[in-house]
């Protein structure tokens, strides 16, 4: 399975967004970005998780950083869980699981103890250029944007420093 690693340059996507509209990850170049990779919509974990992103939404913003959500639901189901969870990050739908496996987020995992194949929580961080400078997979739902924010320094003030 592949798994990408800091450094590489991410592998391009055109998915549809919860309300239609086609999104590739080069209309993100000349900003960072987040991808994070999640299961399933309006399940809790990843309910949790994308509270949480939508939380932190103004604080990553305020340091250059976009936030993508990508999972295999249907654009109606992501349209669902953004209207029911009042969430305002970009949702994607990856139904025939390419860029998930092309990320490395598809393949074999755990779960309660069983081998199967399903969607790997995972997160990557994007500089401007589209080059990966995270690489996480396997992360717990909750906790991992606050740990995100901590590991990119993000939880002090944006802007210049005197």
């Amino acid at each position: 399975m592949t798994r990408l690693e800091p450094g590489e340059h991410a592998p391009d996507f055109t998915l549809t967004e919860d309300h239609g509209t086609a999104v590739s990850l080069r209309d993100f170049r000349g900003r960072k970005v987040i991808v994070y990779a999640y299961p399933k919509a309006m399940t809790p974990g990843c309910t949790t998780q994308a509270c949480d992103f939508t939380q932190s939404l103004d604080r990553l913003q305020a340091h250059g950083y976009d936030v993508v959500g990508v999972s295999p639901d249907s654009p109606a189901a992501l349209a669902k869980f953004r209207e029911r969870d009042h969430l305002t990050t970009t949702l994607l739908s990856d139904p025939d699981k390419t860029m998930l496996t092309a990320w490395g987020a598809f393949g074999e995992k755990k779960n309660y103890g069983k081998i199967v194949q399903g969607v790997i929580r995972s997160t990557f961080v994007l500089d401007e250029a589209g080059t990966i400078t995270h690489a996480w997979y396997n992360v717990k739902a909750t906790g991992h944007v606050a740990k995100l924010r901590r590991d990119l320094g993000l939880d002090a003030a944006p802007g210049p420093t005197s």
